[in-house]
C-alpha cells in the first residue's frame, strides 16, 4: 500500500472531505486536499532530504495525508480519533502492523495540544503541518470580519521550509504583509506551534530557525 494508492482511495477521501466540511462550519481554515497533500509531500521531502529510508518517506506521506481525518468525529482530540480511524482503515487495506503503528503514532502526536515528536515520522509530520500557513487557506471572503486566525493566515504571502546543505538547520521562512497582520499577531496564536516545531527539528538532529520578513526570530 502506497501514498498514491491511499490518495486515490475514495473512502478515505470522503472522510477527509467531510472532516473539512465540519471545520468549515466551525470557521476553521481549509483542511481539505490542498492542505493534506501539501503536508504529505512536504513531510516526505524532509525525511528524504535527511536520508531516511524510502519506506519511512512513504509512511510519513500516508500519515500526512490522513493526519486530520479525525476532525470528522470532532475537532477536540482529533489526533487521537484520527489515529484510531487510521488503524481501522489501514488494517482493512492490509498494511503491516509495524507500518500502521508508525502512522498512528505520528497522527496521534501531530498537534500542539498533546503532541510530542516521539519519532522521525512524527517530527516530520509536525513540521510539515505547522508550516502550512498561507493566504489560500482562509475561507472568509470579507476582510472586515476576519478574526486573528484569518488575519494571520491571510497576511502570509509565502511560506517555505528548507534544510541547509550541511543538514544541521531547518528554516521556516515567512513573508508577511504587515499591513494585514503583524508579527506579534503571528506569535500570539502560533508560539506554541513554533516551540513544537523546534522540538520536532531537534528530534531530527536539526536546529529550528524561524525567519519572518528576513528577520531571524527563533
Amino acid at each position: 500500500m502506497t501514498y498514491d494508492q491511499i490518495r486515490r482511495d475514495e473512502e478515505i477521501r470522503t472522510y477527509i472531505e467531510r472532516a473539512d466540511a465540519a471545520l468549515c462550519a466551525l470557521g476553521y481554515t481549509e483542511h481539505n486536499q490542498a492542505h493534506v497533500c501539501r503536508v504529505a509531500e512536504e513531510a516526505g521531502r524532509i525525511l528524504s532530504c535527511l536520508g531516511y529510508p524510502e519506506r519511512d518517506v512513504e509512511l510519513v506521506k500516508i500519515a500526512g495525508y490522513m493526519h486530520d481525518i479525525g476532525n470528522v468525529v470532532n475537532r477536540r482530540d482529533h489526533c487521537q480519533s484520527g489515529a484510531v480511524m487510521a488503524f481501522s482503515l489501514l488494517r482493512e487495506r492490509g498494511l503491516d502492523a509495524c507500518d500502521i503503528a508508525d502512522i498512528m503514532t505520528a497522527i496521534g502526536n501531530h498537534d500542539e495540544g498533546a503532541g510530542t515528536p516521539v519519532s522521525a515520522i512524527a517530527a516530520a509530520l509536525i513540521l510539515a503541518d505547522k508550516s502550512d500557513v498561507r493566504r489560500s487557506r482562509v475561507r472568509n471572503t470579507d476582510p472586515a470580519t476576519f478574526d486573528i486566525h484569518d488575519r494571520v493566515n491571510y497576511s502570509v504571502e509565502r511560506s517555505t521550509l528548507t534544510v541547509n546543505e550541511e543538514k544541521t538547520v531547518l528554516t521556516l521562512s515567512l513573508s508577511i504583509d504587515t499591513g494585514i497582520g503583524s508579527v506579534s499577531d503571528y506569535f500570539e496564536i502560533f508560539l506554541e506551534r513554533m516551540l513544537l516545531c523546534r522540538r520536532a527539528a531537534e528530534c531530527l538532529g536539526l536546529r529550528f530557525r524561524l525567519v519572518v520578513n528576513e528577520q531571524v526570530l527563533m
